[in-house]
């Protein structure tokens, strides 16, 4: 895929000129506190490349799911906090997205500033599914960098959707891939072509069905497909073993079924499951086998067992993909099984592996059981992305960079 980099834009020159930059500061907050800020820290080398440039710097994200209208709750303030700490420099917040704050504050920009703008779903038009819609706002965007802005496309956890601050910008202003955007997919195509075996896939998260498409992709061209997570119950299932209360696709188990025959050699589920007698921190717990299944409880972990098997296949892999925790690690009860997956591939990328992890809550375990991010060769920023980059689907946010 060709597409012009942030290097061709630095080369073109930016000083004085007006840049809009989609970056992916979608961070998980608690109580207004961010607890994992490391989309912010993965942004942050673009806009500063570009601010050093001298250029004015509009930057553009979203913050969680607002229903087209402002939240409070999802407001970008404390993003703009600690993306000022991550550069160095003040980051103004604009009190809307486009609006009458936002154009003030563009206009009064001087070289090597930055500008945050609101949270983008505030305004309804950017995932509108109506182009002239998203049109209006992307006309608005262009409006606030002026005739001689760029665009710099560098949130690579929304490159999958077609939205107005992240494709239909990009069809009116000259368009580039920022350092992150590119990186993700550089490391991706890596893991995608032709990779060094023994070849590991790792998966967890809660529904088959919405890793289905990536395990028809890679079970044809991996040696070992490890499966944990709520996805693993409907998989045990389809074996025929009883899961209790355990999260349960049911319209998934003839899917499963038909994967187990297709793909039984590389697939790898679990041995033993932690079993809890409810969702809470301070549950009761046993161990289960899942040849026997349980029929009270709900599986909330892989269990030690399965951790030493899991943990043995991955430790000798060269090349490894994660997407998706194994067991509800947020409860430290129930950790034990993510944290010995992290550490086996932890321990074959120190013998030599190149591991991928794919972003969203797999990047956030990582960094919630207190694992160094250099422990990986890459962290994803983009789970849903990274997901259907490796299905091979068209990413709308990439394919309309190429030139």
């Amino acid at each position: 895929m060709a597409v012009r980099t942030l290097k061709d834009l630095l080369a073109d020159g930016v000083e004085g000129r007006g840049v809009l930059v989609r970056s992916d500061l979608n961070v998980p907050l608690d109580g207004g506190q961010i607890t994992d800020a490391g989309r912010i820290i993965a942004s942050a080398p673009t806009i500063r490349q570009l601010v050093e440039a001298g250029a004015k710097v509009i930057v553009t994200a979203h913050l969680g799911r607002p229903k087209g209208e402002p939240d409070p709750a999802l407001s970008l303030a404390p993003v703009a906090a600690r993306l000022a700490e991550e550069l160095g420099r003040n980051v103004q917040l604009a009190g809307d997205v486009v609006g009458s704050d936002a154009l003030a504050r563009a206009e009064g920009l001087t070289d090597g500033d930055v500008l945050l703008l609101e949270n983008i779903r505030f305004d309804p038009r950017e995932t509108s599914k109506d182009d002239a819609e998203r049109a209006q706002l992307a006309a608005a965007l262009v409006e606030l960098v002026g005739d001689d802005g760029a665009f710099v496309s560098d949130g690579f956890g929304v490159v999958h959707r077609k939205q107005a601050s992240v494709y239909d910008v990009a069809k009116v202003l000259p368009a580039y891939a920022g350092d992150l955007v590119a990186t993700e997919v550089d490391v991706l195509a890596k893991i995608t072509g032709d990779v060094e075996h023994p070849y590991a896939v790792v998966l967890g998260g809660s529904k088959v069905s919405d890793k289905l498409a990536v395990i028809e992709a890679l079970a044809p061209k991996v040696d070992t497909l490890v499966i944990g997570g709520g996805m693993a119950f409907t998989f045990i299932k389809a074996q025929g073993s009883p899961v209790g209360d355990s999260l349960l696709q049911a319209d998934m188990i003839d899917t499963c079924k038909d994967l187990l025959e297709r793909f039984g050699d590389v697939i790898h589920l679990p041995h033993d499951i932690v079993v809890a007698d409810k969702f809470a921190p301070d549950a009761q717990t046993s161990i289960a086998m899942t040849a026997d299944g349980f029929t009270e409880g709900m599986g909330l972990d892989i269990g030690p067992g399965t951790v030493e098997r899991f943990a043995a296949v991955l430790t000798g892999a060269k090349t490894v993909f994660w997407n998706g925790p194994s067991g509800v690690f947020e409860f430290e009860k129930f950790a034990a099984g993510t944290r010995g997956v992290a550490e086996a591939i932890a321990q074959a990328t120190a013998n030599g592996a190149f591991s991928v992890v794919g972003g969203g809550d797999s990047a956030a375990a990582v960094r919630a059981l207190g694992l160094a991010d250099e422990a990986f060769s890459h962290i994803s920023t983009g789970g849903g992305a990274s997901l259907e980059y490796l299905e091979g689907k068209e990413l709308p946010g990439l394919s309309v960079l190429e030139v």
